[in-house]
């Protein structure tokens, strides 16, 4: 297990910083720079995310490498051919991983966590669920494809540095070829938007040809709005990572028969029965 990412708090923090500052000494009218009690939330839920998520590694990391010692052969990472299929098989699993996040409401639920700030800096990258379980289907086919289980770790932990770099305003369009090939802080403020034509699109992680591939991606063309298509209105760090969940349930409870039971669960966030 690499723990990277802990390894890169340090980084994160001070960028935050220089990224604040940024906004009192050179601010732009069209961008919203940060809050202090939404930042606080941010940082509180990242702090919690890492400590709720230590234990849980411990358990995925058994699985992992149960899945790799059956696995009927077990890839060497010496081989540069292991990293290459390691890079592009972690970014397709990160896909289908954010997509499901978006489109099943119980998924959501966590998921929604670091959707729900109205702002979009880069504090907003460390607004994290605590309730990591329903990533790890995911990538588990990794592991019974023969990938070193410290590698699978190693390459999420290389993601997550990535993307933190995303939740920025400060950085507008980078070259076309970059554009094209890679996930950008401009398709992501996208993936952030709820503006109508960016709700749940642009979910790709280093690369964004996989959103080109299956039709979800939307180019940045007007000014994206952050947060939720209803806002919580609340810093509350455990409201903030609960609040789906007690909105499931109160609609569970509410409802007339096992089917519209399961659509509440299973279905796409605001899914409603039809009348």
């Amino acid at each position: 297990m690499i723990p990277a990412v802990l390894y890169a708090v340090p980084a994160f923090l001070l960028l935050i910083v220089v990224e604040a500052l940024s906004y009192r000494f050179a601010p732009d009218d069209d961008e919203r720079g940060y809050e202090l009690r939404d930042t606080t939330t941010s940082l509180t839920m990242g702090a919690g995310s890492q400590v709720i998520g230590l234990p849980w590694k411990l358990l995925t990391v058994g699985l992992y490498v149960t899945l790799w010692t059956v696995a009927p052969v077990q890839l060497s990472p010496t081989s540069v051919w292991t990293w290459v299929l390691l890079f592009f098989a972690d970014d397709l699993a990160y896909y289908w991983f954010h997509r499901t996040h978006h489109e099943v409401r119980l998924f959501w639920a966590g998921h929604v966590v670091h959707h729900s700030s109205t702002f979009y800096n880069l504090s907003t990258a460390l607004r994290q669920s605590w309730t990591p379980m329903t990533s790890l289907p995911f990538w588990l086919p990794l592991a019974l494809l023969g990938v070193p289980p410290w590698m699978i770790f190693l390459q999420q932990s290389v993601s997550l540095l990535y993307q933190f770099f995303l939740h920025t305003e400060r950085v507008r369009v980078l070259p076309r070829p970059v554009e094209w090939l890679f996930n950008t802080p401009s398709h992501h403020r996208v993936h952030h938007g709820v503006n109508a034509e960016y709700l749940d699109r642009n979910y790709g992680g280093i690369l964004i040809v996989w959103d080109r591939l299956f039709g979800t991606f939307e180019p940045e063309r007007a000014p994206a709005r952050y947060g939720l298509t209803k806002n919580i209105g609340t810093y509350n760090p455990l409201r903030v990572a609960v609040h789906e969940y007690g909105s499931i349930w109160a609609d569970v409870r509410a409802a007339a028969s096992w089917r519209h039971r399961l659509g509440h669960v299973f279905g796409r966030p605001g899914w409603q029965p039809a009348r």
